[in-house]
């Protein structure tokens, strides 16, 4: 089509599913989360996890926020007609120059590429909440107006980033960061986005398996690569086996709910869809602690064996508590059923000390943990079953 008016959807909408223009969109920050994620590996394996994490942290939230906005806007707003198109390809330029400069953002606390391909990026969402304005009435059109507004003033505080002084960067960072996020819940009070619940979880969902894809993509490499440079399959093959099963339980564990029956209004949505900030965190970072456990293995890593069983032991552990706390507790009943994950993360971190096949008991108890899981539900199943 053309050019259709740009309405707002029905969040009752039957049948919603992605377009092959999200997906394609979300492809493209696969680029960014790689390079952010090569960037921890390398502070991780020269013993600096601080700024590793910190920096590792900034440049993550860039990806996620402006896909977050995105696959909000599109929920409600998606007309699919050619200037929807074009400003979402144009969105999609501004990722890959963010990811171009994910390297000097990281290493040398130089923003001015990422930046650059942030702006590109928010420019073309306020274009289309500009022209999504017109196509509502009442507190609808003035909530696409403050969204407009919002992303004008957070632009204009992060063109101000670049010429403050290096020392002030960060801290200016935490508070565009906040104001980033206020930005939602300001524009939302009073008037609820037409989100479509369904199609929300859909989108998260594709892009958790985005993440942990990426982190199969590097542990793949990092394992190809040291193979060729060493004969260790002895050191490598158990790091490799453990964190393919900690990928496959994590994929089995996120998806086991139906979270979209969950989400009917922003009181659940924007806690919900804020808090996975750091389950795509956690879940890119597994990979890159599991290429630290490999450098480590083949004595490429200045840093302790405890510290690269760290690596993967904590990203993995934060990504089952955040699970639980953002999808599983609410559908889990008795007590039994709501220590599983918790007990699971806390097992995972223990596993830090487990030497050097650390990555493999942690994927193996990952396995236990779907299987507990199983377990209990189908019981609880058939107790509700004999009940009626």
């Amino acid at each position: 089509m053309a050019y259709s008016p740009m309405t707002a959807r029905s969040p009752d909408e039957l049948h919603r599913a992605s377009t092959p223009l999200e997906l394609f969109f979300d492809l493209c920050f696969v680029v960014a989360i790689a390079q952010a994620g090569a960037r921890l590996v390398h502070s991780l394996a020269e013993g600096h996890p601080g700024a590793g994490v910190v920096g590792y942290f900034f440049v993550f939230f860039g990806v996620w926020w402006a896909w977050m906005n995105f696959t909000w806007f599109a929920s409600a707003y998606d007309v699919d007609d050619v200037p929807y198109r074009i400003a979402t390809l144009v969105q999609i330029a501004g990722v890959l120059v963010y990811a171009a400069g994910v390297s000097r953002a990281f290493d040398d606390n130089d923003w001015a590429v990422a930046v650059t391909g942030y702006i590109i990026m928010r420019v073309a969402l306020t274009a289309q909440w500009l022209r999504a304005a017109p196509g509502e009435r009442g507190e609808a059109r003035t909530a696409a107006l403050k969204y407009a507004a919002g992303l004008v003033i957070c632009q204009l505080g992060w063109i101000g980033l670049l010429f403050v002084p290096d020392d002030l960067k960060r801290w200016l960072f935490l508070v565009l960061l906040i104001t980033e996020l206020a930005v939602p819940v300001v524009a939302e009070r009073g008037h609820q986005t037409p989100w479509h619940a369904h199609h929300i979880v859909e989108r998260y969902g594709l892009f958790t398996i985005i993440v942990l894809g990426e982190t199969i993509a590097a542990a793949t490499v990092a394992v190809k690569s040291a193979i060729d440079e060493h004969e260790a399959l002895d050191r490598l093959l158990p790091i490799a086996a453990g964190g393919l099963l900690i990928v496959f339980a994590a994929w089995w564990i996120y998806f086991a709910v139906p979270m979209h029956q969950h989400l009917t209004s922003n009181r659940e949505a924007i806690p919900w869809g804020y808090g996975h900030l750091l389950i795509f965190a956690s879940g890119a970072a597994i990979g890159a602690g599991i290429e630290v456990a490999v450098e480590h293995a083949v004595a490429k890593a200045h840093i302790s064996q405890v510290a690269a069983n760290a690596a993967v032991m904590v990203p993995t552990a934060l990504f089952l508590m955040m699970v639980w706390l953002l999808h599983s507790r609410h559908f889990k009943r008795g007590l039994a059923q709501q220590l599983v994950l918790p007990v699971s993360a806390l097992v995972t971190l223990a596993c830090i000390w487990s030497g050097t096949h650390a990555v493999l008991w942690a994927g193996l108890f990952g396995v236990v943990t779907v299987a507990v899981g199983l377990f209990l539900s189908t019981r609880a199943g058939a107790a509700t079953s004999a009940a009626v």
